[in-house]
């Protein structure tokens, strides 16, 4: 929310300096920018809402005179499974070296100095550096999504509760079915994640406009928190509901 704030309290002076540099012959150059940023938006949420529902089934049980389970849900696997936190991975490793080369081109070593303005250079290469962050996210994202997934507990949790992939053996061959699935799933999500990092650059290289402030990330942040507190907003509403009865 801190960050949310500080993207959002940033926006009022964003716009008033790209009307401060508008031009009227780049009319729709800015046209251009307004849609990139609505398919931005629209985009974030589609994939941000986005998930894959793999059906799951309850063998029925008996105890005592009840009868449990028998019943049929969906284990929700979500496109964007990592949410931000592969972006900020990327964006420090890619922040690591120039500030390294900043520190030691003034060394009195000549080849360390030299070293230092090739590695400053290349970083301050835009295409090098739009590459480099776009696999970085991509790589990223595949990392955090395998720490945070985990098929063999879910595979292990659902065979524990009577739980079962309709068409899938439970244990090992559910496990090995859901990383099938999510990996399908993570492409998409991470190639996703990765034009989002480069945002800025192909908003720089379509429009020529450079002074957007606000990136890919914050509008992932922005939009992500939004979506949240709706969330979090419908959630209290339905409590309240049912307090009422």
């Amino acid at each position: 929310l801190i960050i949310f704030a500080g993207i959002v309290a940033g926006l009022p002076g964003a716009v008033s300096r790209i009307f401060a540099t508008q031009d009227s012959s780049q009319f729709f150059t800015y046209i251009l920018l307004l849609i990139i940023i609505i398919a931005a938006i629209a985009g974030i949420v589609f994939v941000n809402e986005g998930q894959r529902n793999i059906p799951v089934s309850y063998a029925k049980r008996i105890r005592g005179n009840r009868m449990y389970g028998g019943t049929s849900t969906h284990l929700p696997l979500r496109v964007n499974q990592a949410g931000v936190i592969p972006i900020i991975f990327a964006m420090s490793i890619m922040l690591f070296p120039g500030m390294i080369a900043n520190f030691l081109v003034n060394v009195s070593n000549p080849t360390v100095a030299s070293a230092a303005r090739f590695i400053g250079g290349i970083f301050q290469n835009q295409l090098f550096y739009g590459i480099t962050y776009f696999f970085l996210v991509v790589a990223f994202t595949y990392f955090y999504t395998a720490v945070v997934f985990d098929p063999n507990k879910i595979s292990e949790s659902l065979q524990k509760q009577g739980g079962y992939v309709p068409g899938i053996r439970p244990g090992a061959n559910t496990a090995e079915y859901l990383y099938h699935i999510m990996n399908r799933i993570i492409l998409s999500g991470a190639l996703f994640l990765g034009l989002i990092a480069v945002l800025p650059f192909i908003v720089q290289g379509a429009t020529n406009i450079n002074s957007v402030s606000i990136g890919g990330t914050g509008l992932l942040i922005v939009v992500s928190v939004v979506i949240e507190t709706i969330k979090q907003i419908e959630g209290q509403l339905v409590m309240r509901d049912y307090e009422g009865f």
